[in-house]
């Protein structure tokens, strides 16, 4: 798993004229090459009286599944340029399909190129980008007479709290990021002088949302 990567929110859709050709960008999270078809798929058919339905998508850890597809324009002008917008934004787990309704001026290579680059990438800014970043879920267990100081060097700290437990002694779980757990550990163990029972939990991603 890695420790964080960079991919979209869940769905977005956005549309640009150009020439008076409209290009439609719908942009959606996949984590397997079937969920990008099927999407693609279900696209396709929502705007089955398009021109085309061009599309790219990148998946994997390595971003080793990477597919273009012109859909009947020119070779090249425009599953690869979408494709190379999920390149420059560092994206993975995502997938654009391009809807294009003609609107009678030929754009030409280089036009066709641009148009679904800034259609694909407008797009994508339009859903938005979130960082997942993999946490481990630290619990620790302390007598109630230390929840009020740890709740406040923890909400003032680096570190999220997930959920607070109030059971026989309180237990509070904390978001922190994998490499960082020994030294949330130790600072749990200094603020309570050794009296905290400290344990790891599941790992799980947490996502940020990218400022555009």
């Amino acid at each position: 798993m890695l420790p964080r990567y960079y991919t979209v929110k869940e769905y977005g859709e956005h549309e640009i004229v150009i020439q008076k050709s409209r290009f439609i960008a719908h942009v959606a999270r996949a984590e397997t090459e079937e969920k990008a078809q099927d999407f693609i798929q279900q696209i396709k058919k929502k705007h089955w009286d398009a021109t085309h339905n061009c599309s790219a998508y990148m998946i994997g850890e390595n971003d080793q599944i990477q597919k273009a597809n012109d859909d009947g324009e020119p070779s090249g002008t425009a599953g690869v340029p979408i494709l190379e917008v999920l390149k420059k934004k560092h994206l993975k787990d995502t997938v654009v399909v391009v809807t294009r309704y003609f609107g009678g001026i030929k754009l030409g290579a280089g036009g066709l190129i641009r148009a679904y680059g800034k259609s694909a990438s407008e797009g994508i800014n339009e859903t938005g980008i979130v960082e997942r970043k993999l946490m481990r879920v630290m619990h620790t267990k302390v007598d109630y007479t230390w929840l009020g100081k740890l709740e406040n060097e923890l909400r003032s700290s680096v570190y999220s709290i997930k959920e607070i437990h109030y059971l026989e002694s309180v237990e509070i779980e904390t978001f922190v990021e994998e490499e960082q757990t020994e030294n949330f550990t130790n600072w749990m163990v200094e603020l309570t002088n050794g009296q905290a029972e400290i344990s790891a939990g599941d790992q799980l991603y947490l996502e940020e949302e990218v400022a555009k």
